[in-house]
């Protein structure tokens, strides 16, 4: 049986009916504070009034104070109780406001913080208890009318004032360097209660694991990132991105190739993915960085607008070779070779297993195979290295959900047993994770992932003859423009 509707002509509800009319009155009136508006002041007199009224004069009365009327009943309720216990404490601030213009921009002010605590503390514990994140917000509520608003800013530069960076899960020359505003995966806590991370702006200083083991921490590349080789000392600087269509990212407002270009101050850029067809590559080169005149382009021929790698340098490779030497490989434009005095240098972007693993067989029984036998051809006559999107989380730790990934392409134990058996195996070396043991850091997010959920798709590999030669292996999380970030590779020659 249905619930009758309670009505306003009937006679038991001839108080509603006052009060209604109080709160239309009050409305009408401009010039009114708790003291004069009859409806605020009979529920200041008798608090108990304000769970006895109905949804509409609880909302009623939310506007008549300024305050926005959403919710459910209970949180009407309690939005104009913390209303009533502000106003009681602070002698009516709307009064104040009319007698003195600037304290109504000063509450707005505060009102604005207010919100934006609020909104760090949900982004905060997006990942945690909701429990966790409804109790923060009522902690923040009850600062604020305790006019008690904490300086969660000066709390945080405070704590990080006293933080250290630690990379590769020892203390290194960077210990001795106090932490700025970097701490990484960190947390500040004020009253116990408003939990915020300290980097809300750099999530990917957050650490992020569906399982993480103890020691891990989150890749900061503001005090993980080594300070370049010292003066006299002879090195190169390499670049590497998946950039998910290069025509795109160039139109991508925001984003400015000469401003990378001056920040990182890189030797060689390597790219994949760059979805190009040859009749775009021309005008493509017309457009490149003054400086970098040398650039070397292969394309998918068999799918348009698909797949392709680019090597673009100021310095003059000795040689340039294109694919693996084998036609069944060679028609998606997945590889480039450039020969330099010291070492050979490839761009390759490695096939994806695909939706449903369709291309898992291919992919570990015919191309690992053939890009390993081909690198270690190169080796015989000098040290190579190999960097792009090689499509594989190797480890739990390069993958934020490993468990529900296990038959994901990308995180297969074929895929990874593939990676370890025809490159690390074989004496090649993940360059990031020997400098970066217990470190998580990834490459790819996809635009179907949340900012911290990613995988670490992208490497440099490097013979093993020259791998204490490598100064820095480091990734670049703020660089926007595609599902991927750049990573970058300082060697020593």
């Amino acid at each position: 049986m249905g619930s009758k509707r309670r009505s306003f002509s009937n006679p038991s509800s001839i108080a509603d009916q006052n009060i209604d009319k109080k709160l239309r009155d009050a409305i009408d009136n401009d010039n009114y504070t708790i003291s004069d508006n009859p409806i605020l002041k009979d529920i200041k007199d008798d608090p108990s009034k304000i769970k006895a009224m109905t949804i509409q004069q609880l909302r009623t009365a939310l506007r008549t104070a300024g305050i926005p009327p959403k919710g459910l009943k209970r949180e009407l309720v309690s939005a104009l109780q913390s209303y009533l216990a502000k106003e009681i404490d602070g002698e009516s601030s709307l009064l104040a406001d009319k007698q003195d213009p600037s304290n109504s921009d000063k509450r707005i002010s505060m009102m604005m913080e207010t919100k934006s605590v609020e909104d760090q503390v949900q982004d905060a514990n997006s990942f945690s208890k909701v429990s966790e994140v409804q109790q923060s917000r009522r902690t923040v509520k009850q600062l604020q009318i305790k006019g008690k608003m904490v300086d969660v800013n000066a709390k945080i530069v405070a704590t990080e004032q006293k933080k250290s960076a630690c990379a590769s899960g020892r203390m290194t020359s960077l210990t001795k360097k106090k932490a700025s505003s970097d701490v990484d995966s960190k947390y500040v806590s004020a009253k116990n209660r408003v939990t915020l991370p300290v980097n809300q702006s750099e999530p990917w200083t957050i650490l992020a694991h569906k399982k993480p083991q103890k020691g891990w921490i989150a890749y900061n590349p503001r005090t993980m990132r080594r300070s370049l080789p010292i003066e006299n000392t002879k090195f190169v600087k390499i670049l590497s991105w998946n950039v998910n269509g290069l025509r795109a990212l160039l139109k991508l407002e925001g984003f400015s190739a000469m401003e990378l270009a001056k920040q990182e101050n890189f030797d060689v850029l390597c790219l994949q993915e760059t979805k190009l067809q040859e009749k775009d590559v021309e005008s493509i080169k017309q457009s490149l960085i003054e400086g970098y005149e040398n650039s070397f382009w292969t394309c998918s021929n068999t799918r348009l607008g698909y797949s392709g790698t680019a090597i673009i340098s100021r310095i003059k490779p000795l040689a340039v070779r294109y694919g693996l030497g084998i036609s069944d490989h060679d028609s998606e434009g997945r590889v480039v070779t450039a020969e330099f005095d010291s070492f050979y240098l490839l761009s390759v972007y490695v096939p994806n297993s695909g939706d449903g693993l369709r291309r898992l067989a291919y992919r570990i029984t015919e191309w690992d195979p053939s890009l390993g036998n081909y690198i270690k051809e190169l080796e015989k006559s000098k040290p190579v290295i190999l960097t792009g999107d090689l499509n594989c989380a190797h480890e739990e730790i390069d993958i934020y959900n490993p468990a529900g990934n296990r038959r994901s392409a990308g995180f297969t134990i074929e895929e990874r047993q593939s990676f370890s058996t025809n490159f690390l195996s074989r004496g090649f070396v993940d360059t990031f994770r020997k400098q970066n043991p217990d470190v998580v850091g990834y490459t790819y997010w996809g635009y179907r992932h949340g900012a911290r959920k990613g995988w670490r798709l992208d490497y440099f590999l490097v013979s093993e003859a020259i791998a204490d030669d490598v100064h820095d292996s480091f990734i670049l999380p703020d660089v926007i423009g595609s599902d991927h970030c750049p990573i970058g590779l300082v060697l020593k020659l």
